[in-house]
């Protein structure tokens, strides 16, 4: 499984909207997207791939980190899980 925190999302973008502009960028469907509101400024979401593993991931999020989108500037990063 593969985590992706979207960040500085613009205001009330939709799920469907994530989906077109992560698919445009070659991006596998994802199973689920969770919003973070945050304070209101820089609004983010969590999206969840199964059977996509952190290292293909890393490669798709490249394309899109620090791309402008929606007048906004991205931050996209991939959340591991670490275990001790």
């Amino acid at each position: 499984m593969g985590r992706l925190m979207l960040a500085n999302l613009e205001p009330g973008t939709t799920d469907d909207e994530i989906r077109d502009f992560l698919v445009k960028y070659g991006f596998p469907p994802f199973d689920t997207i969770e919003h973070e509101p945050g304070d209101g400024t820089r609004p983010g979401a969590l999206v969840t791939f199964s059977g996509v593993d952190a290292t293909s991931l890393f490669t798709l999020q490249q394309r899109i980190n620090d791309m402008f989108w929606k007048k906004r500037k991205l931050s996209a990063r991939i959340l591991q899980d670490r275990f001790a």
